[in-house]
């Protein structure tokens, strides 16, 4: 048995690095290594193609398309939240983030209590999930400074990140519905 560090990798360049410290190893690790490497190849291209079919259904989406102009906003996010809306109907954009439970949990007892939990986590979970991505991309990767962005970034000095990633994401839940809505 050989026992093998790695240690850091450029991105790209982790499977050439692993063969390059194979040669010193017996073969019985090599082969299980080896085997290993050849199923990660494999997830990869897999994952990779059906990210091409995902793109292309985009693509031809025209809503979709529209979905994808708001900052932050990929191709996942946009078919997710565009499924949703579809499926369900909404009276108005404000009810869209508490749908998908974005909203802060009430805690009321008379007049004694009355603050507010963690959200909701209500309805469904991988539409909230691309929206919080969404929002997550919005407030720190977008290098332009949408309305949105500072308003959030102004939520997150104020109490956390991940607050303000929720805030986002419930603000950005109503204007991807009112933007679907318009088709």
């Amino acid at each position: 048995m050989c026992a093998v560090l790695i240690g850091a990798a450029a991105r790209g360049c982790f499977e050439a690095r692993v063969r390059e410290l194979l040669e010193r190893c017996d073969y019985v690790f090599v082969a299980t290594i080896k085997a290993m490497l050849d199923v990660r190849r494999s997830i990869f291209d897999g994952y990779e193609r059906l990210h091409q079919v995902l793109l292309r259904v985009v693509q031809h989406d025209p809503v979709c398309r529209r979905l994808m102009t708001v900052p932050g906003v990929g191709p996942v996010a946009a078919l997710r939240s565009r499924w949703a809306y579809r499926s369900l109907r909404f009276t108005r954009s404000r009810t869209v983030g508490a749908h998908f439970g974005l909203t802060p949990r009430r805690h009321q007892s008379s007049t004694s209590i009355d603050f507010e939990g963690r959200i909701t986590k209500q309805g469904d979970a991988n539409v909230r999930e691309a929206l919080c991505e969404a929002a997550a991309s919005l407030l720190m990767r977008v290098r332009m400074w949408p309305a949105l962005r500072a308003w959030g970034l102004r939520v997150a000095k104020r109490t956390s990140m991940l607050c303000a990633i929720v805030a986002v994401a419930r603000k950005l839940a109503g204007s991807l519905r009112r933007m679907d809505q318009r088709n």
